[in-house]
């Protein structure tokens, strides 16, 4: 079931990236980086599809990620890849676009863009690629720690230059505005995809609420004894991280046990250790 829903989430990105390519950044000759930029802008030199373009740069950086990255990410990533390119030439086949939607180039590049970096988010949250530079973005990731979001950027100014030389500089400055912001939507998307909450709970009830952490939710949790300054009594303290759905479960369940709890929650956007990132 978890494979089906990954396989399904990296479909909609590539769908959502492809919607970009076909009808904001293609018709406007605007290349923000990865193979669709490099392909849109080889269109205009060699007389094929943006989508067939893409697939042949896609397996060339695919076998580089397969050999740096291992096997797990390169089956992922070519399906993630075979899917976008199939799309982009799907849309370029039956939804032929010969000029652009609109006269205004800005807003199409902000929409569009927007639109594309949710869709490379949801992929790479999935542990995989779109293709392209993205897999170069992978590997800066892997060996330097830089976030994907600003490997993206790293990796895709070439295209963005190559851009601003072939159809001038206007062109290339949309790019360049394109490319920044689609590689500050992409760390934010994957921080509210992975966003976790550590809960600190404070409960006549405390027996149960844990039980119901641990039982119900399976995941675990720090009890530690604490006295209120006030009433000088002493008092119980759970503390549990949590991901959304799970903190969604347990404060339904506590609004229902107990209408008095003191609950304080803090959003957490990295957490290293047991059951979560490696450490290592």
């Amino acid at each position: 079931m978890k494979q089906i829903q990954s396989l399904f989430n990296i479909v909609l990105g590539a769908f959502l990236i492809a919607l970009n390519i076909h009808f904001f950044l293609s018709p406007n000759m605007v290349g923000t980086g990865g193979t669709s930029g490099a392909g849109i802008v080889l269109a205009q030199f060699i007389d094929l599809p943006v989508g067939v373009l893409m697939f042949t740069l896609d397996m060339v950086l695919f076998i580089l990620g397969l050999i740096l990255i291992g096997p797990s990410f390169g089956v992922k990533t070519i399906f993630a890849s075979l899917s976008l390119s199939g799309m982009v030439w799907g849309l370029e086949v039956f939804l032929p676009l010969h000029n652009p939607i609109s006269h205004d180039v800005l807003i199409q590049i902000v929409i569009g863009t927007m639109i594309g970096a949710i869709g490379v988010a949801m992929v790479f949250n999935e542990e995989a690629s779109a293709g392209g530079t993205g897999v170069l973005a992978k590997i800066i990731h892997k060996f330097t720690g830089l976030e994907l979001g600003r490997a993206v950027l790293a990796s895709d100014v070439v295209i963005v230059t190559a851009s601003a030389c072939f159809f001038g500089i206007q062109i290339g400055l949309y790019a360049f505005l394109g490319l920044l912001i689609k590689g500050m939507l992409i760390d934010r998307t994957l921080q509210f995809f992975n966003e976790n909450k550590e809960i600190v709970i404070i409960s006549e009830h405390s027996e149960e609420i844990t039980q119901f952490i641990v039982d119900d939710l399976e995941k675990g949790a720090t009890i530690h004894s604490a006295k209120g300054a006030f009433s000088n009594d002493q008092k119980e303290v759970i503390t549990t991280i949590l991901g959304r759905k799970d903190f969604s479960k347990l404060k339904s369940y506590i609004q229902n046990t107990d209408e008095k709890a003191f609950i304080t929650v803090h959003s957490m956007n990295e957490i290293w250790g047991h059951n979560f990132k490696s450490v290592a």
